[in-house]
């Protein structure tokens, strides 16, 4: 007589801490072996898109922030450029720079939040305190240049929305001399922690071939050791004129993604500084009367403030139609904003091609067939945000 085989339909989530939001997975389990999972989305769903499309060019730019909630400054510099880019706009160099340090910052706060928060459901539960000591240095530098936490909105069309404070250098420093500290923290704590490893090594495995039939970008491609990187294969906002390294894996599990996160984090940290040393000066806006506001150290700022605001808010500009596609490396992987214009004053149409989105389709190929208890270790290692799937 031989015994029957029954699976179990499991229900992980969509109110479950270790699915990074409200994210369900149904699992199909065969005792503690998965059989089949299947991601379920829209929980959380905010029509960011279509609200775009309904509103000012200029007005549209807020929602990107709700998106990567995580990830602010690098939401807004992929819109701008593609709307710059729309409108065949030139910016400054030193916006250039200044885009570049604050997009850096932004990969360095998100991949800290990453490390603190993955480490915390494989049961390390002293890295969310140490990694969010060093994600509020950063904060710092969001809130003084725009006043916000969170939520900035400070990379703007054609500029940013005022000049970087005058102790921008300063506390910008402060956190590449801080960050390196708290890197030699992590490591001691979780590099060559058994449990840690136990946990990581081999667990949620994706091969190159398969990473790229899934499309996917960032650390979950890079780490099957795939060396692509928007940054490098289509520089934008200056980043041909940085030097940097693309970090590479070779076994395309969960520790070899912990691994490239971490050294992410370095290189972002070179980047930064090079920014810092090479600033140059000049106006935070480019001048293309009608369509950017001019800087307030112009002598006609008074009086064309006045004028454009009061444009701006009832009017807007318009741009020309034609459809544009922008991608910037956003800490997740390639963040993609398609944007048609028909002549009017608001988009046509917006389409965001969202890193977290992409990469979650994985989420089956990395865990069927391994054991329930790496599921969390697997939705962990993809990095993801609901606000960005669920856009």
């Amino acid at each position: 007589m031989t015994a029957e085989s029954r699976t179990v339909t499991l229900n992980m989530g969509p109110q479950h801490p270790s699915t990074h939001g409200v994210l369900r997975v149904i699992l199909e389990l065969d005792g503690e072996t998965v059989v089949k999972a299947r991601p379920v989305i829209g929980y959380l769903h905010t029509g960011i898109e279509k609200t775009m499309e309904s509103k000012l060019y200029y007005k549209a730019l807020p929602a990107t922030d709700r998106m990567d909630y995580l990830a602010p400054m690098s939401n807004n510099l992929g819109f701008c450029l593609a709307v710059e880019k729309l409108m065949d706009m030139d910016v400054p160099d030193k916006v250039k720079w200044a885009r570049v340090c604050l997009a850096e910052l932004t990969r360095v706060k998100s991949h800290l939040v990453w490390l603190g928060t993955h480490a915390l459901d494989l049961g390390a539960m002293s890295m969310l305190l140490y990694t969010f000591r060093e994600r509020e240095s950063i904060i710092d530098v969001y809130e003084a240049c725009g006043g916000q936490r969170m939520m900035t909105s400070y990379i703007r069309i054609g500029g940013l929305a005022h000049d970087l404070p005058r102790d921008f250098d300063k506390i910008v420093r402060r956190v590449l001399d801080q960050v390196p500290r708290g890197l030699r923290d992590y490591e001691d704590l979780l590099t060559k922690n058994e449990i840690f490893i136990n946990r990581t090594k081999g667990v949620a495995v994706i091969s190159a071939e398969d990473a790229i039939e899934y499309s996917l970008t960032g650390p979950m491609l890079r780490g099957s050791g795939v060396n692509y990187d928007v940054r490098k294969a289509n520089p934008y906002s200056g980043y041909e004129n940085f030097d940097f390294t693309v970090p590479l894996g070779k076994n395309g599990d969960a520790y070899d993604r912990y691994l490239i996160r971490l050294e992410e984090i370095r290189q972002s940290l070179k980047i930064i500084k090079q920014a810092l040393d090479g600033m140059p000066e000049g106006p935070y806006r480019a001048h293309v009367p009608g369509v950017v506001l001019p800087p307030k150290e112009d002598v006609l700022y008074k009086m064309e403030s006045m004028i454009f605001h009061f444009k701006i808010i009832t009017e807007g500009f318009k741009a020309p139609e034609g459809g544009v596609y922008q991608a910037v490396e956003a800490p997740k992987g390639e963040l993609g904003f398609y944007i048609a214009g028909d002549g009017s004053n608001t988009p046509r149409r917006v389409r965001v091609r969202p890193p977290s989105f992409v990469n979650l389709a994985s989420l089956p190929k990395l865990v069927e067939g391994r054991l329930f208890s790496d599921v969390v270790c697997a939705i962990g290692s993809i990095d993801i945000v609901l606000g960005e799937v669920d856009r």
